[in-house]
Formats: structure tokens, C-alpha cells, sequence
């Protein structure tokens, strides 16, 4: 059984998105139903919604940076109760059997995590999963987390995508008090990058083709700012990182980030999800023992970790509160850049 619930989403890839009717399932045993109050823009949600990386199902619906209010549970539901505020991110679902899983690291799940939109529905009740920019979602409670009551929802909700794609590798790669850390870009994911790593006590650089964004990485808590372009400053910092964290969106080369690392230092690939292009000299990589990586998202466990640490260390996202109608404004001031900041509905305006 089904309800329908008011949605904005895109029938078409060369249509706008505009509001419209969709299906959630009704609340089984174990689900949680969510009053959707915030949900960041991600720019995931741009590429998806206008197939840039194929395979788009349409109606489309995005949204995985969702914040919200429980409205309500399933019998069986044991965490979380009717007022709750809650958070969904990037995945409603994985097979919860397999060695990623029982991990904790849906992310990776070995039979595939059913993503928040976009992907089949497992519960066979829609013909694909929506995502939060909607007014209802009903979800799994393995993949709900609490959001702390000290965090701003609406500044939380980015959190849910670009805080724990920055957190899981600064955790997985052992980030401590006196990490010499790089963080290419500085845009929505690099600027919770440094928030994150200097709560965490490393010494953060960002690296960016222009000093137009220095200040503002400063203000966010870097300790410096290196320019990419300037050949002198480059030669100068050649392995002086132990660490670099890559926001960059696009294919580019890498050569001249990898000098930067020490022996044993790691470049993971976070924004580029295309094939690189560019060919990587081994004799770096062999002579310094350098490992290029990569990350995605992180696993449930780790995005309440990374939401629990945020609060904690006062750190939220740095937002610009939209209604529904400015969606399509917002898309595509982020397809023609990445403003720095990360655009946030009020699903209030739905």
C-alpha cells in the first residue's frame, strides 16, 4: 500500500524540475516516517537530475541531505519515537548481509545500497526511490540517524552528504593532532573539509588555483593557503603534506599535488568520479611509496559518528536557505560553479 505525497522533481532530462505527486509506501514494522522540514542541494542532484551521468530514471526526485521530524514508527522500531528530529543522507537501504555491512560500511555494499533516489525500490512499493525534496519520506530505521539537538537542522542537513564524505576518509586515514593535511578545492566539500580536520587538530593547507577563496579558507580554520598556479610556492611545499583530500569535481592532474606528499603520503580522489585522464608518473608514485585513493560517502555508523562530532566541536555548514522555487536557479548557479557554500530548501515553502 501507498500514500502520495507532494514532491518537486523533474519529468524529463531537458525539463525543469517543478512540483509534482509521488508515492511513498506506507510505514512497515521497522520503518520511520519523516515530516521533511531541510534537505541540501547536493551537486549529485544537478548531474542526476539532468542525466549528465547517465541512467536517470525519470520522474526524478532528488535529495539526500534530508533533516526532518519523525511523524511516525513501526512496531518493531525501538530507536527513535514520534517528534524526534532525524536525518536521512545518501542511502535508504543495502543487503545487510555482506562484509561491508556487517562493518558498518553500507556504503559498500557488495550486492549494492539502495541509494536515497534513483535506484530500485527493494520494497517494491514505488517503481524507484525518491529523494527528500518532498514533503514525506518513509525509511528503514537502520538508515535514519538522530540529529543532535545542538546543531541548526537546516545547517545540519549537508552534513548528511558532504560532512561524512569529508569524515570518513580523515578518519580512515588516521587524521590526528599534528597531520600535515592538503585539501584540494575549496568549495562546499573543501570547506567542511578543513572545519572537520582542524577540529581534529591536524595542520590544514588548501590548495587552489587562485587566492580568490584564501580568505575565506582562512575563517574556516586553515593555516594556510597554497596557489596551485604559483610554480615557486609549489617547489617550496614539495613534500610537506601527509595527506591530501581532493574535492576537485573534475578529471585533472595529478602530478603536481603528488609532489606535494611525503614518503608513505596518500591523494584521495573524492570529487572526480570520471576516469582520469591524466597520466600519473610511477617513479613518483615508487619512489615515495604514494598511494592514490579514493572514498565515498561513509557507512551509517560513521554519518551519526560525524554529525555527534560536529556538535561537539560547534561545526556546521556554511548555507544559503532557498524555497522549492528557487531550485532551479540554485541548479544552475551550481552547474556553473561551485559558490562555496551549499544551498539548503525549507520544504516549509512546498
Amino acid at each position: 500500500m501507498t500514500t502520495t505525497t507532494s514532491a518537486w522533481g523533474t519529468p524529463a532530462v531537458d525539463a525543469p524540475l517543478e512540483r509534482m505527486t509521488i508515492e511513498r509506501r506506507d510505514v512497515g514494522a521497522t520503518d520511520v516516517a519523516i515530516d521533511v522540514l531541510y534537505c541540501g542541494i547536493c551537486h549529485s542532484d544537478v548531474h542526476t537530475a539532468r542525466n549528465e551521468w547517465g541512467g536517470t530514471r525519470y520522474p526524478a526526485v532528488p535529495g539526500h541531505e534530508i533533516v526532518g521530524r519523525v511523524s511516525a514508527v513501526g512496531a518493531d522500531v525501538t530507536r527513535f519515537a514520534v517528534g524526534d528530529v532525524v536525518g536521512v543522507g545518501c542511502m535508504v537501504d543495502s543487503c545487510g548481509v555482506c562484509a561491508s555491512c556487517l562493518d558498518g560500511l553500507q556504503n559498500y555494499c557488495e550486492n549494492g545500497a539502495t541509494f536515497t533516489y534513483n535506484s530500485v525500490d527493494k520494497h517494491g512499493t514505488t517503481p524507484r526511490t525518491y529523494g527528500g525534496y518532498s514533503a514525506r519520506l518513509v525509511v528503514t530505521e537502520g538508515f535514519v540517524v538522530r540529529v543532535p539537538s545542538s546543531l541548526d537542522p537546516a545547517a545540519a542537513a549537508p552534513i548528511l552528504c558532504a560532512g561524512i564524505t569529508m569524515y570518513s576518509p580523515l578518519r580512515h586515514h588516521g587524521v590526528q593532532p599534528g597531520t600535515k593535511l592538503g585539501v584540494a578545492g575549496f568549495g562546499g566539500l573543501g570547506s567542511m573539509a578543513v572545519k572537520l580536520a582542524a577540529a581534529m587538530g591536524a595542520e590544514v593547507t588548501v590548495l587552489t588555483r587562485t587566492d580568490r577563496k584564501a580568505e575565506d579558507a582562512l575563517k574556516a580554520g586553515a593555516d594556510a593557503v597554497l596557489v596551485m598556479s604559483d610554480a615557486a610556492a609549489v617547489r617550496a611545499a614539495a613534500r610537506s603534506l601527509d595527506l591530501i583530500l581532493s574535492t576537485i569535481p573534475v578529471t585533472h592532474d595529478l602530478n603536481p599535488y603528488l609532489q606535494l606528499l611525503r614518503r608513505d603520503g596518500a591523494y584521495v580522489i573524492l570529487g572526480a568520479i570520471e576516469p582520469l585522464r591524466d597520466p600519473i608518473n610511477g617513479g613518483a608514485l615508487a619512489g615515495r611509496r604514494l598511494t592514490v585513493t579514493g572514498s565515498m560517502i561513509g557507512g551509517i555508523p560513521e554519518t551519526q559518528e560525524v554529525l555527534d562530532f560536529c556538535a561537539e566541536h560547534g561545526i556546521a555548514s556554511d548555507i544559503a536557505l532557498i524555497g522549492v522555487d528557487g531550485i532551479n536557479e540554485a541548479y544552475d548557479q551550481l552547474a556553473a560553479g561551485d559558490p562555496g557554500y551549499r544551498y539548503v530548501i525549507d520544504l516549509s515553502t512546498i
